[in-house]
């Protein structure tokens, strides 16, 4: 389980579509994000430059 920080969220639509880039990803068997906390939680083994650029893609400003 790898965990990055997520700037942006603000709503559970936010939430969705941030699950919904990460999980586009080869490796990624499932993401959970938290608004609450600003992190999104991606288990597989995608590389991690590759989650947050889709993050960053779909709008939110990503760290790992």
């Amino acid at each position: 389980m790898t965990t990055i920080t997520v700037e942006g969220m603000s709503c559970e639509h936010c939430e969705q579509t941030v699950e919904e880039a990460v999980c586009e990803l080869s490796g990624v068997n499932g993401a959970t994000a938290d608004r609450e906390s600003q992190q999104v939680e991606i288990d597989g083994d995608a590389d991690i430059g590759d989650v947050v650029r889709v993050v960053e893609d779909a709008g939110y400003t990503a760290s790992a």
